[in-house]
């Protein structure tokens, strides 16, 4: 057998597995969360949101809302140079980003059960 039939057969078998494969994981919320920054913001938000007295009086002021919030938690970037991984009960992460043409920071105490928005500022 050929190189050139040995890359067809392989293309076709190819093919058809990428087509199964979209036809069994469409409509799936299927995702790969693979890198520290996706893993440690998927856990944050998958946990009960806490605000302290300080960020709701910050998002007040400012007139931002929790959807705010939400968006940095999906589009934002944690800033492990700034963050306290090393503790033992909850650790602390700072979250950054840009959310409608707007730069913001966020500290998070990440807990077991609740994740406590503890400051926001913006930049």
């Amino acid at each position: 057998m050929n190189i050139a039939k040995r890359f067809g057969f392989y293309g076709f078998g190819f093919i058809i597995g990428l087509l199964l494969l979209f036809f069994f994981l469409n409509g799936k919320k299927a995702g790969c969360d693979y890198g520290p920054d996706a893993r440690t913001l998927k856990n944050i938000k998958i946990k009960q949101r806490v605000f302290s007295a300080q960020s709701l009086q910050y998002l007040k002021k400012n007139n931002l809302d929790t959807a705010t919030i939400s968006s940095l938690l999906r589009f934002g970037d944690v800033n492990f140079g700034e963050s306290n991984t090393k503790l033992d009960s909850c650790k602390i992460y700072v979250i950054e980003g840009t959310i409608k043409e707007i730069k913001m920071k966020m500290r998070v105490q990440n807990c077991e059960k609740t994740a406590t928005i503890t400051a926001i500022e913006l930049q």
